[in-house]
């Protein structure tokens, strides 16, 4: 027998999310960013009086569908217990009822299948659920916050907790030489707070020109101008904005110590023994291909003649919960094969995840292609958009784990309301897609 109402200390509440593996869109900072969303906080408590579960459930009224509740990542709870899932499940249809909501709508991120190996945890949790009631929405157009696909980089493994070098050493060798080689192109990493954005705007305005470069998104990203701020502010403490400035005058000193080098070597090589001329030989080569990469860049790099730093990758990250999330972020076009400069930033970030403790590293969605759904209701293979199969391999890369989610769950309260929204909504967004995209011409 379990208990549920609302949960009015909010730090007790957050505590619980943070000592229950959790998310950042589920704990109560969360309401400070998602501002047009009303939000309830819902605790589940045993005979004991113990917490068994929590629930962030945001509320939102659109047009046609009335109420729509939402709780982001889930329920925070065992979901192998069946029976705290069947109470829940009636106590949270008489509060959908009690405040007029068409619909409860859930993702619990519970692996369907890891790098295409399925999970029975996933399977019997997509059977206990629509065997209460819940409905799979597999209607990709009306995800509400996340795709069912997930790439995550485990940082332990039980007690045992992996290092940078650890994990690097697991990454294709692409990405090893990229890191190696980003400082010795004249790569420099800087680490911004939002206090520090605040007393100079030019920080951001050097990320959106990294993710104007690197999609259409820069809107989204920017929201009224102030969404990454806002991010920053909420999870002061848990968040930072990592961007990475290729130096023109450190680059050009670089280069001068490889120069040098080389005339040391060719000033050696008269007399050496056949080891010794190999090894000078060695750095002979590597300086002349290293003197071929550096013209190449400073032909890409010379219509900056007025700024010797230029802001070529960045990224917001949130570290919470024991998850560090990797939330925007992209590299310019500008000298992006030349540096490597995307994969110096996602190890840079990945480092920083290792030292706060984190256990996974979140490198984020990959969208998919509509997936068929399998014989038991499960959905099928999924597949990654065209224009998403370049983020997919670059992801994977970094040996990380694709882990594949079921999807959203709805709790039908009013079947007419939530129909005609699950069909006009995607209308609608299209519609507005189409008209950004006019205007952008």
């Amino acid at each position: 027998m379990y208990t549920f109402r609302i949960q009015d200390d909010l730090k007790a509440y957050d505590e619980f999310i943070c000592n229950n593996g959790g998310q950042y869109i589920q704990c109560s900072r969360w309401q400070n960013v998602k501002t047009t969303w009303a939000c309830h906080y819902y605790g589940g408590f045993d005979e004991k009086g113990t917490q068994v579960l929590a629930a962030l459930v945001m509320e939102r009224s659109l047009p046609v569908a009335g109420k729509i509740w939402y709780a982001s990542g889930g329920m925070i709870c065992d979901y192998s217990n069946t029976a705290l899932l069947e109470e829940f499940t009636a106590f949270i249809k008489g509060e959908m009822k009690k405040n007029g909501a068409t619909c409860f709508i859930t993702d619990p991120m519970i692996s369907l299948r890891i790098n295409g190996e399925d999970k029975e945890e996933g399977h019997n949790m997509h059977k206990v659920l629509t065997d209460m009631g819940y409905e799979l929405n597999t209607s990709i157009e009306n995800y509400t916050y996340k795709q069912p696909v997930q790439l995550f980089i485990p940082l332990r493994d039980g007690e045992k907790r992996f290092t940078a070098e650890e994990i690097l050493k697991k990454c294709d060798k692409g990405v090893r030489y990229s890191i190696r080689i980003g400082e010795q192109r004249g790569l420099v990493a800087k680490t911004f707070t939002a206090e520090d954005i605040e007393k100079d705007p030019s920080i951001m305005d050097d990320f959106m020109a990294v993710m104007r470069d690197t999609s259409e998104r820069d809107s989204f990203v920017e929201r009224n101008g102030d969404y990454c701020l806002k991010l920053l502010k909420e999870f002061k403490g848990h968040s930072d904005l990592k961007l990475v400035y290729y130096d023109k005058e450190l680059d050009r000193k670089l280069q001068a110590e490889r120069l040098q080098k080389k005339e040391e070597a060719l000033s050696q090589m008269e007399g050496a023994h056949e080891k010794k001329k190999r090894q000078l030989q060695e750095i002979i080569d590597s300086a002349d291909k290293q003197t071929e990469h550096f013209e190449k860049r400073m032909a890409e790099a010379e219509e900056f003649t007025n700024d010797n730093r230029i802001c070529v990758a960045g990224g917001l990250s949130i570290y919470y919960a024991g998850m560090g999330s990797c939330l925007f972020g992209g590299t310019r076009n500008v000298i992006r094969n030349n540096t490597r400069s995307s994969h110096y930033l996602n190890y840079l970030r990945l480092k920083e995840s290792i030292a706060r403790g984190c256990d996974i590293h979140d490198l984020g969605y990959v969208k998919v292609e509509t997936p068929a759904l399998n014989e038991d209701g499960t959905l099928g293979e999924m597949i990654p958009l065209d224009n998403f199969k370049g983020i997919y391999d670059f992801k994977k890369s970094f040996s990380s784990d694709y882990h594949e989610f079921i999807g959203e769950y709805v709790l039908v309260g009013n079947k007419m309301k939530y129909y005609s929204y699950a069909k006009l909504a995607p209308a609608a967004r299209q519609a507005k897609i189409k008209a950004i995209k006019l205007l952008r011409r």
